[in-house]
């Protein structure tokens, strides 16, 4: 299956850019969100994330500004928003990016069940939530699947294509040809919780937490360190400020849940996101973030 149109739902830093990725290979996108500042913001991160990108390759002699002028208006075009779901009718694919919660993906899905052409797979991007659970809000389980970015969607290269009990071959074929259309590097998995990637990265991540709260050492320090030993290009504490500490918290828990006390869910954490201190978004986590 070749995608023509395609459509995102959650216009949030994350739907804002993946509406970017999407309409900078040439496809036109529609990104709904349920309020029209929502939808307003999206537009303007995906023309700040554009315009970025252009910005280098100016610096770089590969076009000049005209050329990236042009370009910018083409790439922010093919993106239209809207706070109902007109146009769905017309996609081949479509990319839910809603808050992390059960129960908000199963009634947008339902939603995108009657309101999306029969042929168009449904995907997730959710990071840790079942995508059985998702695809049973459907009349068509077998064309959800799992389609995880990963933060920030405009440069990270890889995404997870993530089948459900019910997810056709067919329909996690088309998900991973639609992630190199836009190029991406796509990696198919079942939805052992966690996927490939967070169950990776929160192994790692739990020991450091648990080492923090066992030495009382501060997290800046303790970023401060990897940082310089060149281990990852910024330490777990700043990075989940980036992600949101609200999202890293649900993803931690599900996977101490999954799998017992060897991933570690890091108590100030907890402090935090109960405080609504969720990092970058809300300007103040294990960081306090200006500007």
């Amino acid at each position: 299956m070749f995608v023509f149109k395609a459509a995102v739902v959650g216009a949030g830093t994350m739907g804002g850019e993946i509406a970017q990725v999407i309409a900078s290979t040439d496809i036109p996108v529609v990104m709904k969100d349920v309020k029209q500042e929502l939808v307003d913001a999206g537009l303007e991160k995906a023309r700040e994330v554009t315009r970025g990108q252009l910005a280098s390759l100016v610096a770089k002699e590969k076009i000049d500004s005209d050329q990236a002028e042009r370009r910018l208006e083409e790439i922010v075009g093919l993106i239209s928003g809207t706070t109902e779901y007109e146009g769905f009718g017309e996609v081949d694919f479509v990319v839910e990016a809603v808050p992390e919660r059960m129960e908000v993906k199963q009634a947008v899905f339902a939603e995108l069940d009657q309101e999306t052409p029969g042929h168009a797979v449904l995907a997730s991007n959710t990071s840790a939530l079942s995508i059985s659970e998702i695809g049973s809000a459907t009349t068509r389980p077998d064309k959800v699947v799992g389609f995880h970015f990963f933060y920030p969607a405009s440069v990270m290269r890889l995404i997870e294509v993530v089948e459900g009990d019910d997810t056709s071959e067919e329909a996690a074929q088309a998900a991973a040809n639609f992630a190199m259309q836009i190029r991406k590097n796509p990696i198919r998995c079942g939805e052992e919780p966690g996927f490939v990637v967070n169950r990776v990265l929160n192994s790692a991540a739990s020991e450091i937490w648990r080492y923090q709260d066992e030495s009382g050492r501060s997290p800046e320090e303790i970023d401060r360190e990897i940082a310089e030993a060149k281990v990852t290009p910024m330490g777990p504490f700043f990075l989940s400020d980036l992600l949101g500490l609200d999202t890293v918290l649900h993803v931690a828990e599900h996977l101490q849940a999954s799998y017992g006390d060897r991933f570690y869910v890091h108590p100030l954490m907890k402090e935090l996101v109960g405080a609504g201190k969720l990092g970058q978004k809300t300007g103040e986590g294990y960081y306090t973030h200006g500007g």
